[in-house]
C-alpha cells in the first residue's frame, strides 16, 4: 500500500473512489493510485476487454472485495444512476468522484455532422453533468471531506483550431466546473469542492497517431501525481504541464486568448496571419 497525501482525508483508506473512463490512460492511473490507498475502488467505462483487465489489475492491489467496474454509457442519465445506485449499495457514498470519461472523436467542421457532434458533446459534456447529478446529492448527505474532480482540457480554454466539437465540449466541462465550485462552497455542506483538472499532453487512448508515448508528452501517472499536488495545495485549477510547455507557457498562451476580447482581435488570434509575428514575439518576452 502507498501513502496517500497525508493533508488529504479525502484518499484515506477505506474510503471510496469512482472513476469514469477508469480503464485506461489517466482514469486508469488515477484508479491505481486510489486502490494503493487502500481506498474501495469503482471503474465505469465502456463494456470489453479494457474494462475487464483493468478490474483484474485493480483487484490484485487492493483485493477483489474493494473493486468493482460496471460497463456504462456516461452520456446516459440513467446509466450513471444506476453505477451511482451499485456504489452506494456496495461501497457507500464516495469520497472522490472523477469525471474523467471523453471521447476525441472529430466529427468535421460546425456544419457538418450534427449527429457525430451531439456525439462527442453528449459523452464530454453531458457525462460529466450526468456524473456529478448522480453522486453530489449522496456525497452532500454524507457531509464529510469529498473532491469531484471534472477532466477538462487546455483545448477549452485556448481552444486551438482542429478539432471544434472537442473544444466546445471541454469549454463547456470548464464553465459548468467553475459553477459547481460556487455552488458547493455556497451549500450547507462545503466540505464537497469541485476541482478541474486541466491535462498538458499526456499518452492516453486519445493520442492521434501514437502507438508509443511521444517524448513531449507526459504518463497518465504524472498527472494524476500533479493533480494530488495540487489537490493538497487547494487547486481549483489543476493546470497540468508536460514535457514541452511549461506553465508559463500555458500562462501566456491562456491570456493571449483572453486579450482578443479585451482588445477586440479577430477570433483565434494567435493562428490569424495578421497577429502570427505579434504572438511569436508575445511568447519571447
Amino acid at each position: 500500500m502507498t501513502a496517500a497525501p497525508s493533508s488529504l482525508p479525502q484518499f484515506a483508506a477505506g474510503n471510496t473512489a469512482v472513476v469514469t473512463g477508469g480503464a485506461s490512460g489517466i482514469g486508469l492511473a488515477a484508479a491505481t493510485r486510489y486502490a494503493g490507498f487502500g481506498m474501495n475502488v469503482a471503474i465505469a467505462d465502456r463494456a470489453g476487454e479494457k474494462l475487464d483487465a483493468a478490474l483484474r489489475a485493480l483487484a490484485d492491489i487492493a483485493g477483489a472485495g474493494r473493486v468493482m467496474a460496471m460497463a456504462v454509457d456516461v452520456s446516459r442519465a440513467e446509466d450513471m444512476q444506476r453505477l451511482a445506485a451499485a456504489v452506494e449499495q456496495k461501497f457507500g457514498a464516495p469520497s472522490v468522484v472523477m469525471n474523467n470519461a471523453g471521447i476525441g472523436d472529430n466529427p468535421g467542421e460546425p456544419w457538418e455532422n450534427g449527429e457525430g457532434w451531439r456525439t462527442l458533446i453528449d459523452t464530454n459534456f453531458w457525462g460529466v453533468v450526468n456524473g456529478t447529478q448522480a453522486f453530489a446529492p449522496m456525497m452532500l448527505a454524507a457531509a464529510r471531506p469529498a473532491f469531484i474532480v471534472n477532466t477538462g482540457s487546455k483545448q477549452g480554454i485556448t481552444t486551438p483550431p482542429g478539432n471544434l466539437a472537442y473544444n466546445v465540449s471541454k469549454a463547456a466541462v470548464k464553465t459548468f466546473t467553475e459553477g459547481l465550485a460556487h455552488a458547493l462552497r455556497n451549500s450547507a455542506a462545503p466540505a464537497v469542492s469541485a476541482h478541474l483538472l486541466i491535462p498538458g499532453f499526456t499518452y492516453t487512448g486519445l493520442t492521434v497517431g501514437a502507438t508509443e508515448k511521444p517524448a513531449g508528452a507526459w504518463t497518465g501517472g504524472e498527472v494524476v501525481d500533479f493533480m494530488l499536488e495540487s489537490l493538497a495545495r487547494g487547486d481549483f485549477y489543476i493546470l497540468c504541464p508536460d514535457n514541452e510547455v511549461t506553465r508559463a507557457m500555458d500562462e501566456k498562451r491562456i491570456a493571449w486568448a483572453a486579450g482578443d476580447i479585451i482588445e477586440n482581435r479577430p477570433a483565434l488570434s494567435r493562428w490569424h496571419p495578421d497577429h502570427a509575428e505579434r504572438f511569436a514575439e508575445y511568447m519571447k518576452r
